[in-house]
């Protein structure tokens, strides 16, 4: 025997690690997954084709320039009207209004849960917090209705019985749950190590939280603050009731106004005839609020990864 064979034959066998048995509950596992994947997949699919083929229909009756440069939407009244701008416009207002509520009140639970708050007081007011996230919009659209409004008009700032301001501002309580939970989350995972380090120099709690834990959980506030402000276009039931049905160009919050998901399920409900201009005005409108749900994650999931941090 050489020295080679030897050597050769010394040599321990690899270790295999990969099972000899097939096994069947992993399969049926990552099959049942595969699949949950392929149903959501499945689901956007059929939400575009829903929406594309009615909305092609409407736009070869109605130019796609006059659809987004006009300024009056009327579809219901004679002469029709299908400028879409006063819808956007409602609905950028409602959720600029929204934004002032919940991105500053959720980032600061998030602050105060993460750094501030001792773990038995954390461990209560989160999930209480998360209630908010379980009540049905409907309620809220009747509390901003039928008390944030009377209490505005109590401290005279004037609005009207239906206002964007209410309904907006009553948007972002709702949507504090949902900024508070995802940055808490984010900053939870920063190393303590970072933490440990700061404190070590002479940083106060504060400069630890701002300084420190905040720059570091950026990618995970970024997102939180894309999914609620998605969260606020999409929103319905709470502007439906609470904000008004007049479709106008009004930067007054003051004033009543309508937008574009209010329009969805105001007119979803009525007795329009199938197949009729005004019945595709709800597709068209839908495919635009679509596209613009679609650009908000898009847009999130890039600024996610040009900021996020990984830690080893």
């Amino acid at each position: 025997m050489t020295a080679q064979d030897a050597t050769a034959a010394a040599q321990p066998e690899p270790i295999r690690l990969r099972g000899e048995r097939r096994r069947w509950g992993e399969d049926v596992v990552k099959g049942i997954l595969a699949l949950c994947a392929l149903v959501s997949v499945a689901t956007t699919i059929g939400i575009i084709i829903a929406l594309v083929e009615p909305s092609i229909e409407f736009f070869r009756e109605v130019s796609i320039v006059d659809f987004f440069s006009g300024d009056r939407w009327a579809p219901l009244f004679t002469p029709a009207s299908f400028g879409i701008q006063p819808l956007l416009v409602g609905t950028l207002v409602v959720t600029f209004w929204a934004c002032v509520v919940c991105l500053p009140c959720g980032l600061g639970a998030a602050i105060y849960m993460s750094e501030y708050a001792r773990p038995r007081v954390r461990n209560v007011l989160k999930p209480a917090l998360e209630t908010l996230a379980g009540i049905p919009t409907v309620v809220f659209g009747f509390f901003a209705l039928t008390f944030f409004t009377p209490l505005l008009q109590d401290l005279g700032l004037g609005v009207n019985v239906f206002n964007v301001l209410a309904a907006g501002l009553v948007v972002g309580v709702m949507l504090i749950p949902v900024v508070a939970s995802v940055s808490e989350d984010a900053m939870s995972a920063v190393p303590q190590e970072l933490r440990d380090g700061a404190y070590a120099l002479g940083s106060t709690r504060l400069q630890v939280s701002t300084r420190i834990v905040v720059p570091a959980a950026i990618s995970g506030i970024i997102a939180s603050y894309m999914l609620a402000i998605s969260r606020a276009i999409g929103e319905t039931m709470i502007v439906l009731i609470a904000a008004g049905g007049i479709a106008k160009i009004t930067f007054d919050p003051r004033e009543q106004s309508q937008t574009m998901t209010a329009f969805i399920g105001a007119t979803g409900i009525g007795d329009i005839p199938t197949g009729s201009i005004e019945y595709k005005t709800i597709f068209a409108v839908g495919l635009t609020l679509f596209v613009i749900t679609f650009a908000m994650n898009m847009l999130s999931i890039r600024l996610v990864r040009k900021f996020r941090e990984i830690y080893e």
